[in-house]
Formats: C-alpha cells, structure tokens, sequence
C-alpha cells in the first residue's frame, strides 16, 4: 500500500471547525498561533462570525492551522511516512510544512500573510471565479482564449479533477460566461462565492507582496514527496519558493497532481482537515483509489488501522 496525504484549501472552512483540536493541541493552536495571527483562533473558528471566518485573511490561516494540527496529531500517534502529499491552493503550504520545508510558525506567518495579500489584491477589482460543469481543461482554455481576443481577461484557474475546471476573471467576463455557456459548449457556467479571481493575473499585487516573503523564509529539504499546484510535478528543493509564487497567478492542476501521485504509486490517499473535498476530487481522479477522511481527532484510528503506522509506535 503506498499512501498519498491531501489537505484543504480555502471553502472547507466552517463554524464550528476544529473543536476537539483546540482542546487537545494547545500547543499549537492556543498562545503561540494567536500571537503570529493577531487574533483569537479558537473564538473564531468555533463562534465566528461565518462572514469573517469565510474572509480569505482569516479562512487560510485557519484551515492551514486545523490541517496541520490534525496531521501533527497522527505523527505523534504513529502514522507512518507517507509516500507523498499534496495539497489544494492554500493547502499546498500545509503539505510543505508537513514535509519539514517550513517549521510551523513560519508557514503560518507565510499563509496570513498570502490571504491578507489576495484579500487586498481582490479588493483592487470586480472579478470573481466559475465553475465549467460537463468542460475539460482544453474547452476551458478555448473559452477562456475566445474571451481574451476580445478583450476580456478570463483564464483557467482550477482543474480540480476530470470535468470539474473554475475559471477566473474580472466581473463582466464571469458575466459574459454563465449567459454564453451553453453556445460555448459547456452545459452550464456557475458563479462561486469568493471574494476575487484567484490563481490568475488579478493576483499579480499578491504575488509580488507574497515574493519578498518566501524569499526570506527558512526552508528545508523535504522529508517526502511533495507535488506543486503549478505544474503538477513533485517539487524540487531549489525551486519551491519560485512555485509557490507562480502558484497566486497560475492554475492550480490538482487533477495533473492526483495522477502523477497515481503514476508515482500511490493508491491510497489520506484527506487531513475540514471537510472531505480532496478524498472526493482523488476518487473522481483516480481509478480504484482508496480513500480516508480525516477531519477530527475522531477519525484518526481508523485511518491509522488502515494504513499503518510506524514500526514500534
């Protein structure tokens, strides 16, 4: 068995999130987490208000810090090195940090930093994201290519996992969009609830904000495999600072991700943190995957009973 860990990124957060973790991993999500955010964690995971916990400033330190607290908890109760990780968007520092790249303070200070960036960014323009329901990545890049000829600034954002593609742009091009969609042969176009167009060039300000910050930030050799967003290969050491960067204005190839793992060996694949999205988008991707969702401390025996744990744990 060869087992693949995956982590959230931002839409998986909810009110309520993390409640067991507070209790048992002060360590991480108490004091020393506050102190980097310059707010309360635990109130606003576990009270809220949704429309702050939903604000992508708040909602990507959050989920960074929920998944890897879940993920630390299952290193200490024995879990085995996994052959690989990866992660959605915000997700992917939470795989890095898992691998020993970034230490956890740093990532955390990397990942409020990122979403107080792409809030500002996304504040510089009307722009928004859509969801292609029955497109690929190649009628994706047509429509998207249709668009720019006339002067529009849509781009492929996402392509999450067969036929589940988001594009990106500025408000009129989401717009054109959902009324053409059906002349454009995709069955339908809907509009996602985020606050701006990310992973394309609406993100430029953020990347250049995020740039000087990865620059200075310690990193370190991986421990295992961990694959990139950008190009849906495993990262190299030398290069993972210039990825994440390209990552803000880039689409995020989850799907490419997904079966590289697949191609790598891995079989199994492991959700860790809120919610369930990256177990379904890997049984969409992958043909026989086995999949375990790991969102609270309650989950974890069973997901250890199923994949292991390290010898003399």
């Amino acid at each position: 068995m060869s087992v693949g860990i995956l982590f959230p990124g931002q839409g998986s957060q909810f009110v309520g999130m993390g409640a067991d973790l507070f209790d048992s991993r002060d360590d991480l999500l108490g004091e020393r987490a506050d102190e980097i955010l310059g707010f309360t964690l635990r109130d606003l995971c576990l009270n809220g208000p949704e429309e702050e916990l939903t604000s992508t400033e708040k909602a990507q330190p959050a989920l960074f810090a929920l998944s890897f607290a879940l993920w630390d908890t299952m290193v200490v109760r024995g879990a085995a090195i996994p052959s690989g990780a990866a992660g959605h968007s915000l997700g992917e520092y939470t795989a890095l940090t898992a691998a020993g790249v970034f230490d956890f303070d740093t990532a955390l200070s990397l990942v409020a930093l990122r979403g107080r960036a792409m809030a500002r960014a996304a504040g510089q323009a009307e722009s928004g994201m859509a969801a292609l329901i029955g497109a690929d990545r190649a009628t994706a890049e047509d429509i998207s290519r249709i668009r720019r000829e006339s002067g529009g600034r849509l781009q492929v954002a996402n392509v999450n996992a067969p036929g589940q593609v988001v594009v990106a742009g500025g408000k009129d091009d989401i717009e054109w969009l959902v009324s053409n969609a059906s002349d454009l042969g995709v069955r339908r176009a809907i509009p996602l609830a985020v606050s701006g167009a990310f992973h394309s060039g609406f993100m430029e300000p953020a990347r250049q904000e995020l740039a000087s910050a990865l620059e200075s930030a310690e990193a370190e050799t991986p421990r295992f495999p961990v694959w990139s967003n950008t190009t849906g290969l495993q990262h190299q050491s030398d290069g993972i600072r210039e990825l994440l960067e390209r990552q803000l204005t880039e689409p995020v190839l989850f799907l490419d991700s997904l079966l590289d793992m697949s191609a790598f060996g891995m079989d199994t694949f492991i959700h860790v943190g809120p919610g369930d999205v990256t177990g379904g988008l890997a049984r969409r991707t992958v043909d026989g995957a086995k999949v375990q969702i790991v969102s609270d401390i309650g989950d974890i025996p069973a997901a250890l009973e199923a994949v292991g744990t390290m010898e003399g744990s």
